[in-house]
């Protein structure tokens, strides 16, 4: 559509995840007319990204050292670990302030489909979190979808036989939502996990 050094934006932009061809472009054109300072401090942060985040060599989160903030946090107890397909999802817990314990990022789900099996996942490296003895409990936070729930099923049957307790996150109705919108899932989710009030 366009030539040169826009086009090539617009191309990069278009690759990036929920970044359909329109909102590259409107992104491009954003990138075209914005201040100078801006545009170099967004390539500076892109830059940075790539040269100083890696993955916790413990639990696998994103850091900028060997261990994330999570696994240096000397105040947090080892004997609940938190299962999480993505580093996102470590964050979306901690905003909760509810979660005290230690988590382990799988980095992805089970999904044959898309040619993800259990190998292309960081169990093995669960396993051996699991094998030191000092885990109680094993909460299994996947996502609610065909594929967390079949990595859930998976890390269950392996897990189970080492005496861990395994725990799987509720699932309901969000607080202000109708009735008549939740999904049959949901909703017979809901009614399993009810409790006396």
């Amino acid at each position: 559509m366009y030539e040169g050094a826009i086009q090539d934006l617009i191309d990069e932009l278009g690759r990036l995840p929920g970044v359909g061809p329109k909102s590259a472009q409107r992104i491009a054109f954003h990138v075209l007319s914005a201040d100078p300072t801006d545009v170099t401090r967004l390539a500076t942060a892109l830059r940075r990204v790539k040269e100083l985040v890696r993955f916790c060599t413990t639990c696998y989160n994103v850091a900028e050292s060997e261990q994330c903030r999570v696994c240096r946090d000397q105040r947090r107890t080892d004997e609940v670990l938190c299962v999480v397909e993505e580093p996102k999802d470590v964050v979306a817990i901690e905003r909760t302030g509810e979660f005290r314990g230690r988590y382990h990022v799988l980095g992805g789900a089970i999904n044959p489909l898309e040619g993800i099996g259990p190998d292309n996942l960081r169990i093995r490296e669960l396993l051996a979190r699991l094998g030191t003895g000092t885990v109680r409990e094993l909460i299994l936070a996947t996502d609610p979808n065909t594929e967390g729930e079949a990595t859930a099923t998976y890390l269950a049957l392996m897990v189970k036989p080492m005496g861990i307790a395994v725990t799987r996150l509720a699932s309901g109705l969000p607080v202000g939502g109708d009735l008549e919108y939740a999904d049959e899932i949901t909703l017979g989710r809901a009614f399993e996990g009810r409790r006396a009030v």
